[in-house]
């Protein structure tokens, strides 16, 4: 989500930091900044930089700032508590300025030791989660940074990377990692820590990988390594050899196939912190309690893959929270004179959080008395400053202009939505409830399994990728995924292709049905198994070529078509999540073979602002 540069050396620091920084924009940020300790042994303090916007607004920042210091940190913030302004941009400092801090992550009970800080007598000036660190490091602080380090992460709940320097230690950096990425860089001059290896490329190829749970102290002479009761673990260096190009993409082809392979980590994250005990707490949405048990209706507004993602929306909430939902395409909204009252919840979905035409749906459902709860995965985007509540999906910065991760990541938001309001109009059994959230913390794992295999569908690919039609067909919970399977397709191939409801195909698709036009079916076991193997064997009776998405263990399915990709054994509703991944993963296959840009589609943008 952000990015850490870290360094202690020979050096002056800050073009170190701020280049590896500018190494690190391709992760997207909306904030930056920088922590230098001053002077040729810190005798001059930690000044910190920091400035809201590009990275170019900080350089201009630090025009003619006089910093000669050895030892720094630096930080690009991807805003998740606080709006992005120069106030919450990383580095934080404690009430006493001697300590700094960067951090990558979620501080999951923040509030709670801010309010045990602030009881203590600390200030703070942010509204950031991190900003418990640098005044827990403060009280525990003795004469050993790395101790206090120990005790004060141990404090927290959440996920990161955080690093920090102390005034009265020049001379060593340490941090720790939680989930986040983290490596060490060894150098000539010096050494480094950074959240990516593409930031330190120009100082070092030889790394250190950290691995979670374990501390780090780094010095201009070398590093070492600590699990969490002080024994040091020995670990060797890797060297690498990529360039940089690819190196920004962990060594993925493409920004697009990166961010399809970063969706177990980006289902994690949109969980963190939301469940406890199988059971779903969103008080931070904003909307009371007492509100949704009033609602009697529900408009959900989003445009494109947003929209299948609502699709998916509506039926859960109709399924498990039992409030009749109408599902609009965002354009249309305000044009259909939509009925609305106090009672009506209207869910807008944007991954961007500034689609104008959702945005426009906003200010008419607001003007008619409706609450909106937004769902985005920007902080600080237009919405945000527009709904009554929120949602993040917490998917990370999506470089690639079709979407992929942020949309399992809304899908997932959509589910713990549906199970929280579930719960509080007592509408689903606590057993049932359970059951469901057993198998939802499960979806990250089925995500990566999906993803551990792709032959099958880089075949499919090569054998089709020439075919100047498909159609995508689906039933229920599988008609959002046929539909956003044709999409991704024509979006990043140029492919004509058609997604519908399977029963809808006898109604004029059929006729177009020939050798040439591969029929991909989104074969869910559940309610409408049977109807679905009745609609594949109609068009195989019109030689068609049939790919199938289909669960583990569906024997029966392989005996109707020409090809299977097969997903983990899950309930119906939550089946969407891992069932699409194939088919993002045909797309992308079938553009890079057809010679198109994956990450920048002609003719399309990855947040649109006009009508």
């Amino acid at each position: 989500m952000c990015g850490i540069v870290a360094y202690v050396g020979e050096r002056e620091c800050q073009e170190i930091l701020f280049n590896g920084l500018k190494r690190l924009e391709y992760r997207g940020y909306d904030s930056a900044g920088l922590a230098v300790l001053n002077g040729q042994q810190g005798e001059q303090g930690i000044v910190v930089i920091k400035e809201k916007g590009s990275l170019e607004a900080l350089g201009k920042a630090l025009d003619g700032k006089c910093l000669s210091g050895r030892l720094g940190i630096g930080h690009t913030r991807w805003a998740t508590h606080g709006v992005p302004s120069a106030q919450n941009a990383h580095p934080h400092l404690d009430c006493s300025a001697r300590f700094a801090v960067v951090h990558n992550g979620i501080i999951e009970n923040f509030s709670s030791l801010k309010r045990e800080l602030i009881q203590r007598g600390h200030r703070f000036v942010s509204e950031t989660d991190t900003e418990v660190l640098p005044h827990l490091v403060e009280e525990y602080y003795q004469g050993d940074l790395l101790e206090a380090m120990g005790k004060a992460v141990s404090r927290i709940r959440g996920s990161g990377a955080v690093v920090f320097l102390c005034q009265e230690e020049p001379h060593r950096l340490v941090a720790f990692r939680m989930a986040s990425p983290l490596v060490v860089g060894l150098g000539t001059h010096g050494n480094f820590l950074a959240s990516d290896i593409p930031a330190l490329l120009g100082h070092t190829r030889e790394f250190i990988l950290v691995n979670d749970g374990e501390i780090v102290e780094v010095t201009r002479d070398g590093a070492r390594i600590f699990d969490l009761q002080g024994r040091k673990i020995e670990r060797d260096s890797i060297q690498v050899d990529w360039d940089i190009s690819s190196a920004e993409k962990a060594g993925f082809e493409d920004f697009m196939l990166k961010e399809i392979f970063e969706q177990p980590v980006a289902l994690a994250e949109t969980l963190r912190g939301r469940v406890a005990d199988h059971q779903v707490d969103l008080r931070e949405m904003g909307l009371s309690d007492n509100y949704l048990c009033r609602v009697n209706r529900i408009h959900i507004v989003a445009m494109g893959t947003s929209y299948h993602a609502g699709m998916v929306a509506k039926q859960v909430l109709e399924k498990w929270v039992r409030i009749p939902t109408e599902l609009f395409n965002s354009s249309e909204y305000r044009y259909q004179d939509p009925i609305l009252d106090g009672q009506t919840l209207v869910i807008a979905i944007t991954q961007s959080g500034e689609t104008t035409d959702t945005l426009a749906a906003v200010r008419e459902a607001r003007g008619k008395g409706a609450q909106v709860l937004g769902i985005t995965n920007v902080v600080g985007s237009s919405i945000t400053r527009e709904v009554d509540g929120l949602l993040f999906t917490r998917a990370g910065p999506e470089i690639g202009v079709a979407a992929s991760k942020t949309f399992t990541a809304q899908i997932l938001v959509a589910y713990l939505l549906a199970l929280y309001m579930a719960e509080k109009r007592n509408a689903l059994s606590a057993e049932v409830r359970t059951d469901l959230m057993k198998e939802m913390e499960k979806i990250s794992e089925m995500a990566a399994q999906v993803l551990e295999d792709t032959d099958e569908i880089k075949k499919c690919a090569d054998l089709y990728q020439w075919c100047p039609d498909f159609l995508f067909l689906g039933r229920t919970f599988g008609l959002p995924v046929a539909l956003e399977g044709a999409l991704k397709l024509k979006e990043i191939s140029y492919v004509h292709a058609e997604g519908y409801a399977a029963g809808e195909m006898k109604h004029g698709p059929i006729a177009l049905i020939e050798p040439s036009c591969p029929v991909v079916a989104v074969s869910l076991q559940g309610g409408v198994y049977e109807k679905m193997i009745s609609n594949i064997m109609e068009v195989k009776a019109r030689n068609a070529t049939v790919i199938a998405v289909a669960h583990w263990g569906d024997e029966e399915i392989s005996r109707y078509v020409d090809h299977v990709f097969f997903i983990p054994q899950v309930r119906e509703e939550l089946s969407v999540i891992p069932v699409v991944i194939p088919l993002q993963l045909f797309a992308y296959f079938v553009a890079k073979n057809r010679g198109c840009n994956v990450d920048q589609p002609r003719n399309l943008a990855k947040s649109v602002t006009v009508e």
